[in-house]
């Protein structure tokens, strides 16, 4: 019996993943008539309907989930297999595309990748190209479980148990107050005072927002209060800090400059610090690492120059 072709199951997995043929077919250079005929073609293979058409696009079936995820493993072991004969002939491969939360694309991520491309020089080969995707921890997540992204970073207390994960760091939380607040002067704020007030907060999936309330539920048993706000960046939330909406819960990392400026004031947490990780994803497992992605992995875990 033949086996499926690497093609077909790009197919499968685009129109999967972005819900349309069509879209599939934008995404592959190609028609979408042939898009349908060889999904056609892989369902008469299999002997199964993989996909339905729906008011809502193209959504798989029963069956069509589980080939899915056979044709993921699949995919990213060719993409591993390309990628290593890409390192044999010192050439740079496909486009490397990574996702990261925010407060690791914008405060360690860049001196992750001028690191690597300094290693690649000094080693003689052409520096990867990078595409760089910015979202929430949630969202990174999905971008790397649907193929989007080869390689995701997320500040997520759990890392998510289908996808290869490693921790490259640890980050501590603190109390963001403005100046003039009541607290400002605090040696420390109780866990138990922050759970009780409105907060400004990240939106619900923000890796930050999730330390946070898991922190809260750990230690009292109990969620904490809803926020006062929600905003979508965490520059909103210091922003909305400085100016006296209400304290927050951030990254010691992204109020550095802030504190320093005088801008916001960042107290320790009690009894204990709130830590969480930051942690690379891919999909696969840890021998599905490989090529430029571990090099940029372990540059991770050893770089400390964007340090506080």
């Amino acid at each position: 019996m033949p086996s499926p072709t690497l093609a077909e199951l790009r197919l499968l997995d685009s129109a999967v993943r972005l819900g349309s043929f069509s879209a599939a077919a934008r995404e592959l250079g190609i028609s979408q008539q042939a898009v349908s005929s060889r999904i056609r073609g892989l369902e008469r293979l299999a002997g199964v309907e993989l996909v339905r058409r729906s008011p809502a696009g193209v959504v798989p079936t029963a069956d069509g989930d589980a080939v899915l995820a056979w044709a993921r493993d699949v995919l990213a072991a060719a993409d591993r297999l390309d990628e290593g004969l890409a390192g044999l002939r010192g050439a740079p491969g496909r486009t490397l595309r990574v996702a990261a939360s925010q407060t690791i694309a914008a405060h360690l991520l860049p001196g992750w990748l001028v690191e690597l491309r300094n290693a690649q020089s000094i080693a003689g080969r052409t520096p990867a190209e990078t595409a760089l995707r910015t979202a929430n921890s949630s969202d990174v997540v999905a971008l790397v479980r649907g193929g989007e992204a080869d390689l995701g970073f997320i500040e997520s207390p759990e890392a998510p148990a289908d996808l290869g994960a490693v921790a490259v760091r640890h980050d501590r939380m603190v109390a963001a107050v403005a100046p003039e607040h009541p607290w400002a002067e605090r040696a420390s704020i109780l866990l138990s005072d922050l759970a009780t007030i409105a907060l400004v907060a990240r939106e619900s999936g923000s890796g930050t927002r999730a330390a946070f309330e898991e922190a809260v539920v750990r230690a009292l048993g109990r969620e904490p209060n809803p926020p006062l706000v929600t905003l979508a960046t965490e520059a909103a939330v210091r922003s909305a800090v400085a100016r006296g909406v209400a304290p927050a819960v951030l990254s010691e990392l992204t109020v550095h400059d802030d504190v320093r400026l005088g801008r916001i004031r960042a107290i320790p947490i009690a009894p204990g610090p709130i830590r969480r990780p930051f942690t690379a994803i891919w999909r696969g497992s840890r021998r599905d690492l490989s090529g430029v992605r571990r090099e940029l992995v372990a540059i991770a875990a050893a770089y400390d120059g964007s340090d506080v």
